[in-house]
């Protein structure tokens, strides 16, 4: 009896210890944001940078402006899509003005506007037709007289900055303005197509909606910097107080990443500097990710051992 009541509370202490043992922490945090071609990049560069340079990176779901907080705190090292002129704002607070974050020195060309599938094409072909009722009757689904029009994920900078557009060129008054997260919108652009419903819908490219489906970009005036104010995110009140009565500028996003860490790691921040994704490569991971549900670690494996060579080169001191 002595001998078994010894064995348990050696036991005991045994699954006291090992429950108290410390965790340990990662080398590195990848800030991973909510959309596809991000998602599949943050994994890309933890796989990269471990198989490359040892060291073990965690891959934290986190938006934009929290991580470039976090490369100011030090909890964030690196954000592998910054996209502008979205959060040109937040990129001058964090890395212009106050240099505690760094862009890489690479980046992809894209655009984001308006779209319309086929049926809605035919009928409402500019921004300018988005204020007329009886054209937008057409994108009516509740049967409450007012068409439906999806502006981003609730989250994004991007669907205030479509609000704002809304607003500012009237069609705002003329529909509902819905927010849901990308796949929920991905799937309704599907079921639209698939069912001839016409749908209009904010759009950006690179994006493996183009791959799917025949899709037709609203036309607007050329951008203008005049009719552009964007008022910082930070202020509340930023929608109601901005304007933006024309089309978006020329976009671009990149790799960004804490000054503190490129300090430390001046051979990680060069490799980061070498990665260079094409538009093409980018609607790739979109389109692995959102429509055939491929997991972002388990693409990002399989993209890292098919592309070798390559990642050899970025890594080239």
């Amino acid at each position: 009896m002595k001998r078994r009541l010894e064995f348990c509370m050696s036991a005991c202490l045994v699954l006291l210890l090992g429950s108290a043992a410390p965790v340990m922490a990662a080398d590195l945090v990848i800030a991973m944001p909510n959309w596809p071609s991000g998602q599949a990049t943050a994994n890309i560069l933890k796989v990269s940078i471990a198989k490359k340079f040892g060291l073990d990176a965690e891959v934290k779901e986190l938006g934009t402006l929290n991580a470039f907080v976090g490369f100011e705190t030090g909890d964030v090292d690196i954000q592998p899509e910054v996209w502008q002129p979205n959060f040109g704002d937040i990129v001058k607070k964090y890395v212009t003005d106050k240099g505690v974050a760094t862009l890489s020195a690479r980046s992809v060309p894209a655009w984001q506007g308006l779209c319309a599938t086929p049926e809605a094409a035919a009928t409402i072909k500019t921004i300018a037709d988005l204020s007329d009722p009886e054209k937008t009757k057409i994108l009516d689904t509740d049967g409450d007289g007012k068409g439906e029009l999806w502006i981003g994920a609730p989250t994004w900078l991007s669907t205030g900055i479509e609000r704002t557009r809304a607003n500012s060129y009237g069609y705002g008054a003329n529909l509902t303005l819905f927010e849901a997260e990308e796949e929920v919108a991905m799937a309704g652009v599907d079921a639209a197509i698939a069912t001839a419903r016409p749908m209009v819908f904010y759009c950006y490219a690179p994006h493996h909606v183009f791959e799917l489906h025949k899709i037709a970009r609203i036309e607007e005036p050329p951008h203008d910097p005049a009719k552009w104010k964007i008022v910082g995110a930070d202020d509340p009140l930023w929608i109601s107080k901005s304007t933006a009565a024309t089309s978006w500028d020329a976009a671009h996003f990149q790799i960004a990443y804490a000054t503190g860490f490129g300090k430390k790691h001046p051979d990680i921040a060069k490799f980061l500097d070498q990665v260079d994704f094409s538009p093409e490569e980018v609607t790739k991971m979109s389109y692995a990710l959102e429509v055939e549900r491929q997991a972002p670690a388990d693409y990002a494996k399989k993209w890292v051992d098919d592309n070798t060579a390559r990642i050899d080169g970025w890594a080239k001191p």
